[in-house]
C-alpha cells in the first residue's frame, strides 16, 4: 500500500476521475507490480479488502482466477465501484473462473444495471467465442426492447453485444444494423482519429471490411 500511495500522481488521478476512477497510478507501473509480485492469491484477497482502487487494481492482477467461489465474485462485482475494477474483474477473473457461466446467467437478469453490464460482457464473449446456444435473435430482441433507454453502462454493453453479433454472425448483420440505424445509440460518441466508432452499424462495417481483407490478403 506504501508502494502504491508513492506512486500517486495528481494528474493521472484527475485523468482516470473523468472516467469515474478514484486512483492515480500509472498503469504501466500498477502492471510492472504485479509482474514483480507474481501470482497470490492470499495478498489478492487482502489487497481487494482495502477497498482502494488502486490496491484492487493490483490484486486483480495477482489473484488465482480460478480460487474464486460463485458467491465470492458475485460479492466482489457488487463492491466493485470503479469502472476500471468493475471491466478488470469481469475480463481478468470471470471470464477465466469455471463458474463463469452461472454467473453470467444470472447477472445478465439482474435489476442493478451495473450487475447487469458484466452479464452483457459476458454473454458478448460467448458471441465471439462459443455462441452455440445462445439465442441470438432472444438477444437482439431484448437490444431493440431495452438498449436505447438503458444506463449509460448497461448501454455500453448491449451495444457491444450488438455489435459482436452483427461481425461474427453473417445471418443476423442485416438485423443488427438495422437496430443500431433506428435507436442510433453512441452515434454522436467523440472518436479519437484512426479508431472505430462505437455507433454499431460503423463499427459493424469496419470490423467485416477487416475480416474481408484479410481472407484476401
Amino acid at each position: 500500500m506504501a508502494e502504491l500511495a508513492a506512486l500517486e500522481d495528481p494528474k493521472t488521478r484527475a485523468v482516470n476521475e473523468r472516467h469515474g476512477d478514484d486512483h492515480g497510478v500509472n498503469l504501466g507501473r500498477l502492471r510492472a507490480i504485479a509482474k514483480r509480485l507474481r501470482p497470490q492469491q492470499e495478498l489478492a484477497v487482502r489487497l481487494w479488502e482495502t477497498d482502494d482502487t488502486a490496491a484492487r487494481l493490483l490484486a486483480i492482477l495477482v489473484c488465482c482466477p480460478k480460487a474464486f467461489g460463485r458467491d465470492e465474485l458475485d460479492a466482489m462485482l457488487r463492491e466493485a465501484r470503479a469502472p476500471k475494477v468493475h471491466d478488470w474483474l469481469v475480463n481478468y477473473v470471470v471470464k477465466k473462473n469455471p463458474h463463469a457461466e452461472e454467473l453470467r446467467v444470472a447477472w445478465l437478469a439482474d435489476s442493478d444495471p451495473v450487475v447487469a453490464s458484466a452479464g452483457w460482457a459476458l454473454t458478448t464473449e460467448r458471441v465471439a467465442k462459443r455462441p452455440d446456444g445462445l439465442d441470438l435473435a432472444g438477444l437482439l430482441d431484448v437490444v431493440e426492447a431495452e438498449m436505447k433507454d438503458a444506463p449509460p453502462r448497461l448501454q455500453w454493453a448491449m451495444n457491444h453485444c450488438l455489435a459482436r453479433i452483427g461481425i461474427e454472425h453473417a445471418g443476423l448483420r442485416a438485423r443488427a444494423v438495422g437496430i443500431g440505424e433506428r435507436l442510433e445509440v453512441l452515434k454522436d460518441y467523440p472518436t479519437s482519429a484512426g479508431c472505430t466508432s462505437p455507433f454499431a452499424p460503423v463499427w459493424i462495417a469496419e470490423m467485416v471490411r477487416r475480416q474481408d481483407a484479410a481472407k484476401t490478403a
